[in-house]
C-alpha cells in the first residue's frame, strides 16, 4: 500500500510540475536530492559504525545484560501478558536500549522481531494486542538518550556544535515517551470499562 502512495505522489508531482512550467527545477532537486542523500549517508556510516561498535563491546562485557535487568522490572509492568523470560521480553528490551544511544537501525530489526514474537503469544491473531500496541507506541516516542543518527546529521552539516541538542532531545523524548504510555493506558482502560458496560 505504501508503494502505491509513493508512486501516485511522484506522478502528481510531475504532472504538476509539467503544468506549472516547473519540470527544470524539480529535476535539479531531484539531483540535487540525490547528492546530499550520498553525502549524509556517508557521514552516518562512520558515527553508526563507532556506536555499534561500542554496542558490541557492551554486549561482550555484559553491560547490555545489566541494563537489561535495570529496566525489566519497569518493562514487565508495561507488558504484563508477556512472560519475563519470552523471547520477546529480550527483544523489546534490547530494541529500547538501542534506540536509548539513538540507533534506530539497529533498533529496527530488534522492534520487528519483538513485533514476530508478540503476535505468536497473541496466538498468531490479524488483530494487535495490548502488548503490540504498547510496545509500538513506546518504540515510536522512543526515549533518547543521545540522538547519535541527529548528531551525525549535524556533523555533516559543519554545525558549530551538533551535540548542544542531547538535553532537548531527552527532555522533548521524556514528554513523547510519558505521553504515549498515559494515552496508551487510557485507550486501554476505556475499551475494559466498555466491555464490562457490554457484559
Amino acid at each position: 500500500m505504501v508503494n502505491y502512495i509513493w508512486v501516485a505522489m511522484t506522478i502528481i508531482g510531475i504532472i504538476f510540475a509539467i503544468v506549472n512550467g516547473t519540470i527544470n527545477e524539480v529535476n535539479e532537486a531531484i539531483f540535487k536530492g540525490a547528492t546530499e542523500a550520498v553525502t549524509i549517508c556517508i557521514g552516518l556510516i562512520s558515527i553508526l559504525v563507532f556506536w555499534l561498535g561500542l554496542m558490541r563491546i557492551a554486549q561482550e562485557a555484559g553491560l547490555l545484560e545489566k541494563l537489561s535487568r535495570l529496566f525489566r522490572p519497569i518493562v514487565s509492568r508495561l507488558f504484563p501478558e508477556v512472560p519475563v523470560n519470552h523471547p520477546a521480553m529480550g527483544y523489546m528490551l534490547s530494541n529500547m536500549i538501542a534506540n536509548m544511544f539513538g540507533l534506530g537501525n539497529a533498533a529496527t530489526p530488534m522492534g520487528i522481531k519483538a513485533m514476530e514474537q508478540l503476535k505468536e503469544l497473541n496466538g498468531g491473531k490479524a488483530s494487535a494486542s495490548r502488548s503490540m500496541i504498547t510496545f509500538l507506541a513506546i518504540n515510536t516516542s522512543s526515549l533518547t538518550l543521545i540522538p547519535t543518527t541527529v548528531i551525525a546529521i549535524r556533523m555533516t552539516y559543519d554545525s558549530a556544535n551538533p551535540t548542544e541538542i542531547v538535553g532537548t532531545t531527552l527532555l522533548a523524548t521524556i514528554c513523547s515517551t510519558v505521553g504515549a504510555v498515559i494515552i496508551d493506558r487510557y485507550f486501554y482502560y476505556r475499551r475494559v470499562r466498555k466491555g464490562e458496560h457490554k457484559k
